[in-house]
């Protein structure tokens, strides 16, 4: 009976409120919104990704087609490395405008993840984009406040509240119905929208549906469903505790303003005030300086590989590196590399350190923040947040590495240590070695990987949805009916 008289209300508040020409006129006007968005994300991921593809097949056919070389050479011409897009980016853009999608990987140095999609823009990029997480995160709570501010507060003033009370209608039970009416017009938007991204979804990933990637998309769906009851039972809550719409209206559009404008701007100021990072150029003269402290591998006369020098000579019994079984300027180059390597990587890893510091102060304050909290999941569950782009840098610095490594391996067992004609090793070697190094392929974390890093936002999600049901459960004792 309970549960009759609970839909019985959610069912007048859903029929109330497309009844209303207002809220038909503004739930067409945010589905052609959310339509738009999607079609501007489809478009997006397939202009992108195919570019990125295309240029990633390119760099490869140009670096086996190099003709026969000094692998040292080799190591200098480079590779540039692409971050491919999840196929569930189309859906949250995140930081994917902003952040690099390649990087050129040489010998002896690290760069910066180049070309993104903002530095190649017109300024209309700086007002922001439209995407579908964008409408459903700003714009749908915004529907549903406009749908549920006066939902109790105009049965107050209309006298017709104590009536329905009169009428074993209990605050609990009306409390549920309007929250639940309201949800279904939330979903009347939602549902449609994730059947035609199930479409698209399974359309970029060539029908080719991975478990993880449904999984990825299963728990974004829950996400939001949640974030919509949560917006949906506050909206209701706070229509009940005021006695005009006008004030609840008031309220509601001050919290929105406060949740979805102020507290991330001022949380990103903090963070960055409390955890400042060095600029680009400080970055690179730190790690400069610390490479210039351990010695330079294309020095002959430097100290450091002046002492490696020595010790080879006297291991191997000898009075010249040209008669090392081996030889010496690929050792030295490889000996260079891990140095430098492992000096970009401490540097690297405390920068990045920073940055995590102050997302920290995001996430903090996405306890107090729904709209925080779920941009946080709906980012890293659709691959576009800040931990995607970090995990690609260090499988490009591991595959930079990787290379740099190869080729001097190639120039210590392939290449001669002294003039031609005088060793049986020559000064260049066959093009078919290029191929043994492999195409740079980024691989995405998985749901599992991504999970613990999120959890902050998760628990953030899971308070907001308790508060919701407790309040709904038991606000009923601090509420006046006149």
């Amino acid at each position: 009976m309970k549960s009759g008289i609970i839909f019985t209300i959610a069912k007048h508040t859903y029929k109330t409120a497309f009844g209303n020409r207002a809220t038909f006129a503004l739930t067409l006007l945010l589905g052609t919104a959310l339509c738009l968005a999607t079609y501007i994300g489809w478009q997006n991921f397939k202009e992108q990704n195919n570019q990125r593809l295309h240029y990633k097949e390119l760099v490869r056919k140009q670096w086996l087609a190099k003709p026969d070389k000094h692998p040292h050479r080799m190591a200098h011409y480079g590779y540039l490395a692409f971050r491919e897009k999840h196929e569930l980016s189309f859906f949250d853009f995140g930081i994917e405008s902003f952040a690099g999608v390649s990087i050129f990987l040489e010998a002896h140095k690290q760069n910066t993840v180049n070309f993104s999609e903002a530095g190649f823009s017109n300024g209309m990029l700086r007002f922001g984009e439209i995407s579908i997480a964008m409408v459903l995160q700003l714009l749908v709570p915004l529907l549903i406040i406009f749908l549920g501010y006066d939902c109790i507060s105009a049965e107050r003033e209309s006298g017709t509240l104590k009536i329905l009370l009169c009428q074993n209608v209990s605050w609990k039970k009306l409390l549920w119905g309007k929250t639940w009416g309201i949800i279904g017009v939330a979903l009347t938007i939602f549902i449609p929208l994730i059947l035609l991204t199930i479409l698209l979804w399974a359309q970029l990933s060539d029908w080719e549906i991975g478990s993880d990637a449904t999984l990825r998309l299963i728990t974004l769906i829950i996400s939001y469903s949640i974030y919509f009851f949560i917006v949906s039972a506050i909206t209701v809550l706070v229509s009940a505790f005021q006695r005009s719409s006008k004030i609840a209206l008031t309220a509601l559009l001050s919290g929105w303003i406060l949740f979805t404008i102020l507290i991330p701007r001022v949380s990103q100021a903090i963070g960055t005030k409390i955890y400042p990072s060095p600029s680009k150029i400080e970055f690179a003269d730190a790690i400069s300086d610390d490479v210039k402290k351990q010695g330079d591998s294309h020095d002959p006369n430097d100290l450091h590989y002046a002492a490696i020098k020595d010790s080879l000579l006297h291991k191997y019994g000898v009075d010249d590196v040209k008669k090392l079984p081996f030889n010496y300027g690929g050792y030295i180059m490889a000996e260079g590399e891990k140095i430098t390597s492992m000096i970009y990587s401490k540097h690297q890893q405390a920068l990045n350190k920073t940055f995590e510091q102050q997302n920290s102060v995001m996430g903090m304050a996405g306890l107090l923040n729904p709209y925080l909290a779920l941009k946080q999941i709906s980012m890293a569950l659709t691959a576009s947040d800040f931990n995607t782009y970090i995990n690609f840098q260090k499988q490009a610095e591991n595959y930079r590495y990787g290379l740099a490594q190869k080729m001097n391996k190639l120039q210590i067992d392939k290449i001669s240590n002294i003039a031609p004609g005088e060793d049986e090793k020559p000064l260049a070697i066959n093009r078919a070695y290029w191929a043994e190094q492999p195409d740079f392929n980024y691989q995405f974390d998985s749901l599992g990987q991504v999970i613990p890093k999120e959890l902050l936002s998760l628990l953030s999600i899971f308070i907001w949805l308790m508060a919701s049901i407790l309040l709904l459960q038991y606000s009923s004792r601090w509420i006046k009916t006149i």
